[in-house]
């Protein structure tokens, strides 16, 4: 027996070795074996990117152990498909090849391809998300924000904010009716200090008096008590503007925590809604990201991602779009052509122990026959001889009333 790793690949794909005697059905059935063996580790790694981005890419452990287990049990599919031969079992003593192959069943490869179709989706599509993930990444970021966004516009954030810009205003009304106050006591101070600078030069000669000094009534005096008015004035002003912050401090302080009270639960929905919005990241949403990047951009990820895509699902295809563009060929006629004579050898080997059966049954049924027949026979002779000698005891036994009268003469024997 060869062995080696030629001879491994067509164990792979699920062939006898001993019917691939032509160089073309070894070289098919090696490259089917080398692509069943490519699948497996694509189903594999496939798997285990489905369950990774099922848990929000936690990179389970268990991720290794379900992916192989989807990919054996495809693999199984395709060495079935491969290994199956269509015998036709019709016609058995035909040497026609022709009568050798039945016709393909479709629904064994629709339903592959159905197979590979469903693959190519569970399977394909999160190896190309992560192929993407950066990208993805960038859109859900984007994404996420315009929706955090609205949900704060338009959720208990909005009622929150609306009454902490409610309670802002109030303050700067407050604030501006106490700057109000304090503003115009400045405003009375700069004047003050304006006259009594003019009162000083004027009373130094430089003013429009031109006179020094600063006697009583005069024009000096007069822009000091000017000054000293507004001086009492500014200060009654600053006065009024203490009076009112106290009168508004208790209206301050429960505004103030008011306002902490509906920051924090700013705070606190704003975080619950980028909460929400950071969670729908799963599958369903990488998915609608893939494709705004495909429909954007077709011809720079699009058609980079359609072309990965057809080149798994081909590889999916290709062990049975090898089997099914080669039927016919020399192994599949030399495997019916075996199978044929075994059933063929089976029919006769069946037709002549049913023949023997029915002549053994024939022989049997005659043999009982007879058997009762000479029975029937043996119980009419026991019969016959049983009246035979009811009727001699009969005689020998009863006597006839003549006959005891009548004394029985015995016969003389002469001496």
């Amino acid at each position: 027996m060869r062995t080696g790793l030629g001879h491994l690949l067509l164990r792979v794909a699920n062939v006898n070795p001993r019917s691939v005697t032509t160089h073309s059905d070894r070289v098919l059935y090696r490259s089917i074996g080398v692509f069943i063996i490519l699948y497996f580790g694509y189903a594999t790694a496939g798997g285990a990117a489905f369950i990774d981005a099922s848990t929000g890419y936690a990179h389970p452990w268990y991720q290794w152990v379900v992916g192989p287990l989807v990919a054996i049990g495809v693999v199984a599919y395709d060495r079935t498909v491969v290994g199956r031969v269509a015998v036709n079992y019709e016609r058995l003593d035909s040497a026609d090849p022709r009568h050798l192959l039945r016709p393909p069943t479709p629904g064994l490869y629709l339903g592959r391809v159905g197979l590979a179709l469903l693959f190519a989706v569970v399977v394909t599509e999160p190896l190309m998300l992560a192929r993407y993930r950066g990208e993805i990444d960038a859109r859900l970021a984007e994404v996420h924000s315009g929706q955090i966004s609205a949900l704060d516009a338009n959720g208990p954030a909005a009622g929150f904010t609306t009454a902490l810009a409610a309670l802002r205003e109030d303050t700067a009304r407050e604030d501006a009716e106490v700057r109000a106050l304090t503003g115009r006591a400045e405003v009375k101070r700069d004047d003050a200090r304006l006259l009594y600078r003019q009162a000083l030069a004027d009373s130094a000669g430089r003013g429009v008096t031109r006179s020094p000094g600063c006697p009583p009534g005069g024009y000096c005096h007069h822009l000091v008590q000017r000054s000293r008015r507004l001086d009492d004035q500014a200060a009654a002003l600053d006065r009024q503007a203490a009076a009112l912050q106290r009168d508004q401090s208790a209206a301050r302080v429960a505004r103030a925590a008011e306002q902490s009270r509906l920051t924090e639960l700013i705070r606190s929905e704003h975080a619950a809604n980028t909460a929400v919005v950071r969670g729908d990241s799963g599958f369903g949403a990488r998915t609608a990201a893939m494709w705004h990047l495909i429909t954007a951009d077709f011809w720079g990820i699009g058609v980079f991602y359609f072309g990965i895509a057809l080149l798994l699902v081909a590889l999916d295809c290709a062990a049975i779009a090898l089997k099914f563009v080669s039927r016919g060929n020399a192994y599949e006629r030399a495997e019916a052509r075996a199978a044929r004579l075994r059933e063929h050898e089976a029919s006769l080997i069946h037709e002549r122990e049913v023949h023997d059966a029915r002549t053994y049954g024939d022989a049997t049924a005659k043999v009982i026959a007879d058997g009762i027949e000479a029975a029937s026979h043996d119980d009419q002779l026991v019969r016959a001889a049983t009246e035979h000698a009811r009727a001699v005891l009969h005689t020998a036994v009863v006597v006839d009333p003549a006959t005891m009268e009548t004394p029985v003469r015995r016969p003389r024997i002469s001496a």
